[in-house]
């Protein structure tokens, strides 16, 4: 595919959501900075909401391996300013519902699939995918060979991706496109930061717990920095019995201390964390450099794909940090005790 034109259709007859862009000769072309150009099939037909005749859009890309939870991923915060592609053949399987979002928007520039499901079958379903994401004014694009953009990516890196409904767009215009946006140092926490405290109270539902001691963490209180904090996080926290109070990114710590917090939560969130200067953890995208550390501060965990550092700890400071998501909504819970951990230490100081 390198450095070729490769046209992917499919049939738009069996797929919801398609066939009227079909019609109207409508496609997106799909370009990335190592010349892969492509038309592809839209399934959320954003045009139309915008009222307009073409859409472009230029944002980093990167890939998840998860089978049923593309709407958390939609609506995690971390994902935005980036075209998610999903490496599982067929999305859309189980539709989407209200109770599995982890905010009150989707972020990410645009959803990139191999396989649109024709049915949703599940019991929670409210919605199509792609109703879901026309909603919502997100690109969706279909009968994209995913795997073989994802052997790029982890070649590459992250790329930075085009998605455009513009017919006219020349090959060289895409990639010429892609070249001229760069996701270094650019702040994208301050557009998904929340505007003014706010308190927090909703756990984990009682039907997907599974802790026994939801008590640990009663009368104590944590000051939560909203860098792009999914609604899993802080449920987890509530669910340990913690008083939540969530702060916007930019809060003075001057202010912070006046709540008497018993401990303090920098959320996770997109982008460069050297665009804003109060950031201390974002994506995968990014990471700490073992030689760099001062004396004291110790690394917990390891990336094992990658050795990268994923997790640090300084204990003169009573510091804990992780380079993921812990509460790991959608996802196995082993690293659920980090939160147990983090409880313990604030125990200690109160």
């Amino acid at each position: 595919m390198e450095g070729q034109v490769v046209w992917c259709y499919g049939n738009p007859s069996r797929r919801s959501g398609v066939q009227h862009i079909f019609d109207r000769g409508k496609h997106i072309l799909l370009g990335c900075e190592v010349d892969l150009i492509a038309p592809y099939l839209s399934f959320s037909a954003l045009q139309w909401v915008l009222g307009v005749e073409s859409l472009n859009s230029v944002v980093a890309s990167c890939y998840s391996s998860f089978l049923p939870w593309y709407q958390e991923i939609l609506t995690d915060p971390s994902y935005a300013g980036q075209f998610v592609l999903m490496t599982n053949p067929q999305i859309g399987n189980t539709g989407v519902n209200l109770d599995d979002e982890e905010s009150g928007q989707c972020f990410l520039g645009g959803l990139v699939i191999r396989s649109l499901s024709i049915s949703t079958s599940n019991w929670r379903c409210r919605q199509t995918l792609g109703d879901y994401l026309e909603e919502r004014n997100i690109m969706g694009i279909y009968d994209v060979d995913t795997r073989a953009v994802t052997r790029r990516l982890r070649e590459y890196g992250s790329l930075v991706g085009v998605l455009t409904t513009e017919d006219s767009k020349t090959d060289e215009e895409l990639l010429q496109m892609s070249h001229t946006w760069d996701i270094v140092g650019v702040d994208l926490i301050s557009g998904v930061s929340c505007n003014a405290p706010y308190e927090w109270l909703k756990k984990t539902d009682p039907e997907w717990e599974f802790i026994t001691n939801g008590r640990a963490g009663e009368n104590l209180h944590v000051v939560a920095y909203d860098f792009g904090i999914k609604h899993n996080i802080l449920r987890r926290l509530a669910s340990q019995g913690c008083k939540i109070t969530v702060v916007p990114s930019t809060w003075p710590a001057s202010e912070t201390l006046k709540l008497c917090p018993d401990g303090v939560l920098f959320s996770n969130g997109p982008g460069d964390p050297s665009a804003v200067p109060y950031a201390v953890e974002t994506n995968h995208n990014y990471a700490v450099d073992h030689a760099s550390l001062p004396e004291g501060v110790e690394v917990t965990h390891v990336n094992l794909n990658d050795g990268s550092c994923a997790g640090l700890a300084f204990p003169a400071l009573k510091v804990m940090t992780l380079q993921y998501h812990p509460e790991a909504s959608p996802g196995p819970h082993d690293s659920d005790p980090a939160f147990s951990e983090f409880i313990e230490l604030m125990r200690k100081e109160k």
